[in-house]
């Protein structure tokens, strides 16, 4: 559609309940409703590309918007997305993405867990690696470059492409091939682009290698994890799929997938005994799986529940704000902590604890399904003092930290400092450990007990 047959006060923004619009105005989030307005505070920069939004229909969350630039070309070319804002369209795309990618993992966990020896790998660090993990990779890379241009998209992301690329992993490629189309042919169904025909082997190969970015203090990058928290994958326990959008040194948008996670606190079980660790629920009713998101600046962060069945997404696909615990007192406090002692001090983090009074079991879980639990409320505290020699990977931290500060809650090095995304693929200059809190009063008393304690740690 051309823009030469509308005149230039037609070529703008309508709000869905503005006196103009005679409809019924509905319940859609604030944060989908078309706006022309900044979304980001100092010292976030932002330089929007030009824009104009037509307004074909004026039914509210099932418009057709067609985002025009000055020549007239199509800028956003999917139905049910209905906010021009700044990095809107990169948090459709990557919020159908991750999507998409979380209900792929459903299905090969589904077959991991009746077949344990099912495609499984190792990598470098002795880590378990499946046929989820290229796939996530592979679907999620192609949906980007089909989104902005494989020119325009940089990712980081953790798995590469040696593996698969060896003389003696042919059945193991085939496997991913046939993984990767079967989950892009559902794109339309996310209101995405599919591909034209099925991706052969080279193209899936082509799709893993792009995401060969080191990231960086300047410029664009998206970072992913695919499949994070592999271990509790294997096992059919919680695991997570994350997605966050990186300029100029700062996350600007976050998308967390997490499969296995109960929708609603009161459907959380936990096994008794010295730890506690969140039990997926055992039906298929649509107890579990939801994606949370938030972009910076706006204060707010949402879930959705993953698609069931043959439903068809249609945004804001039943989103719902969420936000951290209002719990300041650390006799109540739930702290998490991750489940595997190789990379983090479990001694360190059990005697800090009780040094600032928490005396509620800790919640081990596997992945940023941790992090999901503060954002969302369910607990207040997340700590991890990694072992000497160990080094944070930004793909492992990116995505959450933005939706939990986004939820209400704080998330710092244990010196108090900020993560610092713009350094590589590592969190380089990281004080000690990472603490995120639901709020200050938690943050600010287990940051003085972390200087009270470390001299005498053994870490």
């Amino acid at each position: 559609m051309a823009s030469a047959g509308f005149p230039a006060k037609f070529l703008q923004a309508q709000f869905p309940n503005s006196r103009n619009n005679n409809t019924t105005t509905n319940s859609t989030p604030n944060h989908l409703i078309l706006k022309r307005q900044p979304f980001l505070s100092p010292p976030f920069s932002w330089k929007p590309r030009p824009r104009f939004v037509c307004l074909l229909s004026k039914c509210s969350s099932n418009s057709n918007v067609i985002e025009l630039d000055e020549e007239g070309h199509d800028l956003v070319k999917m139905t049910s997305f209905s906010d021009p804002g700044l990095y809107s369209k990169e948090l459709g795309v990557g919020v159908r993405a991750v999507h998409m990618a979380c209900l792929l993992c459903q299905k090969i966990q589904h077959a991991l867990v009746l077949d344990t020896n099912e495609h499984v790998s190792s990598k470098d660090d002795n880590s378990p690696v499946t046929i989820a993990d290229w796939s996530v990779q592979a679907t999620v890379s192609w949906v980007l470059s089909e989104a902005f241009g494989s020119d325009n998209v940089s990712i980081v992301a953790e798995e590469d492409v040696q593996v698969l690329s060896k003389s003696d992993a042919t059945g193991l490629l085939e496997a991913v091939v046939k993984t990767v189309n079967t989950c892009l042919a559902e794109a339309p169904r996310f209101g995405l682009n599919a591909p034209g025909s099925a991706l052969c082997p080279k193209e899936v190969l082509e799709a893993i290698g792009r995401c060969n970015s080191t990231g960086g203090h300047t410029g664009r990058f998206w970072v992913l994890d695919p499949v994070d928290g592999t271990l509790g994958f294997v096992r059919g326990d919680q695991y997570a799929v994350a997605l966050a959008l990186i300029e100029d040194g700062e996350v600007v948008l976050g998308v967390l997938g997490c499969p296995n996670y109960p929708l609603r606190k009161e459907l959380l079980s936990y096994h008794n005994g010295n730890q506690i660790t969140i039990t997926p629920p055992t039906s298929d009713t649509g107890d579990k799986g939801c994606v949370m998101y938030a972009r910076r600046g706006t204060h707010t962060s949402w879930m959705q529940p993953l698609l069931r069945g043959e439903e068809t997404f249609e945004w804001p696909n039943s989103s719902r704000k969420i936000q951290v615990s209002p719990i300041d007192d650390p006799e109540l406090a739930t702290f998490c902590e991750p489940v595997e002692k190789a990379n983090s001090s479990h001694s360190f983090t059990a005697g800090l604890a009780y040094s600032v009074g928490l005396r509620n079991k800790p919640l081990r879980v596997y992945s940023m399904v941790k992090y999901a639990a503060i954002a969302r409320g369910d607990a207040e505290i997340f700590m991890k003092f990694a072992r000497a020699g160990y080094k944070e990977k930004i793909w492992d931290h990116a995505a959450a930290v933005v939706i939990i500060e986004e939820a209400g809650g704080l998330v710092t090095d244990a010196g108090g400092h900020q993560l610092d995304f713009s350094k590589g693929i590592y969190l380089e200059g990281l004080d000690r450990g990472i603490i995120a809190c639901a709020g200050s009063k938690l943050h600010e008393t287990l940051i003085t007990a972390v200087d009270a304690s470390w001299n005498s740690s053994s870490l």
